[in-house]
């Protein structure tokens, strides 16, 4: 109901600069890498409280928060060239690089595709890391602009034709990402394709979850190791409505951790919400009912997961620790990546 909202009072008055900043990011991101000094140049506005005031006047970003830092060092730029990687012809799994991920937290994808290859499994790469970089659309569905996501969807649903026809799983990271996917594809009539990716498409902890029930030898910690920390995990929206934070307990408890759910509704963040001007303080309100009490209670040893990318900046941004993806915990268990 909000995107047709958005959509329909985009289309009558025109879409907003931050509107289409935001969802061009996946388009931007690539140019990061490619631009010498471009990431730094951007990164320049979290430094200068000149910057942050007119980017707060000007187009609507609250000055009291810090934007994601880009990385020049992205996900899709370490792998280019890589050798070792299957095709969508022949892989096992396709590994789905979101744009965020790949720009702002490579560690996390590099975790995940650790992981699975360590376990012998023929990983393909899609997404922010195919060739000719791949979107899901969220970021284009979030401000309204429903046909700029449907032309988003077609382009992958194209490319990972190989892969859906076969059957094989697409496995991504960001839930807002992957399990769009699994609901507003099928709204877009994309076709059988949509409907196929939509039985194929898994959270990270999903595919884990998969894969462990049906050989769970496999799926288990190599080598003892020391002593796993305590977690506590703070679930996103699109996994907490689509019943999709189980897996993530379970296949903590799978590798041998403890988890600990917070009983927190949403952090706040909700997307760009929490990092508009005009939200900020009931960004940080919600945040503040309880996600970010139970993080500053946490044991500093304890270790912090929470898959939304949103979600980690806002335990950043207000209790100063350092949230990491499902897989990098994994992967840290199986001592990988």
């Amino acid at each position: 109901m909000k995107i047709e909202a958005q959509y329909q009072y985009g289309t009558r008055h025109g879409f907003s600069i931050k509107d289409r900043i935001i969802a061009g990011l996946p388009s931007l991101a690539p140019w990061v890498t490619r631009v010498p000094g471009l990431a730094a140049l951007l990164n320049l506005r979290n430094h200068s409280p000149l910057l942050r005031a007119l980017g707060e006047r000007w187009l609507g970003f609250a000055s009291k928060r810090n934007l994601p830092k880009w990385r020049s060092d992205s996900f899709a730029r370490a792998m280019r060239g890589r050798g070792g990687l299957a095709g969508l012809a022949d892989c096992d799994v396709v590994l789905w690089a979101d744009t965020f991920n790949n720009a702002y937290e490579p560690e996390h994808l590099k975790s995940a595709l650790a992981v699975m290859q360590s376990l012998g499994y023929r990983v393909a790469l899609s997404g922010a890391a195919a060739q000719e970089p791949l979107c899901c659309g969220r970021t284009s569905l979030s401000v309204g602009m429903i046909n700029e996501a449907k032309t988003h969807a077609q382009r992958t649903l194209a490319a990972l034709e190989p892969a859906i026809s076969r059957g094989v799983p697409v496995v991504g990271l960001e839930p807002s990402c992957l399990l769009s996917m699994r609901d507003e594809w099928l709204t877009m009539n994309l076709g059988e394709s949509a409907r196929k990716l939509s039985g194929l498409a898994l959270l990270f902890e999903e595919w884990w979850m998969r894969e462990f029930n049906a050989n769970p030898d496999r799926m288990t910690r190599q080598k003892p190791g020391a002593p796993l920390p305590p977690v506590l995990i703070h679930g996103h929206c699109h996994q907490k409505a689509m019943g999709a934070i189980s897996p993530t307990l379970e296949a903590l408890r799978t590798i041998g951790y403890a988890p600990e759910l917070i009983e927190s509704s949403c952090c706040g963040m909700a997307g760009s919400f929490g990092y508009e001007a005009s939200h900020h303080e009931v960004s940080m309100a919600m945040a503040e009912a309880k996600l970010l009490p139970a993080v500053r209670k946490a044991p500093p040893e304890a270790l912090l997961v929470a898959d939304g990318f949103s979600c980690r900046h806002q335990i950043t941004d207000g209790a100063s620790r350092q949230a990491v993806h499902v897989s990098q915990a994994i992967a840290r268990a199986l001592g990988v990546g």
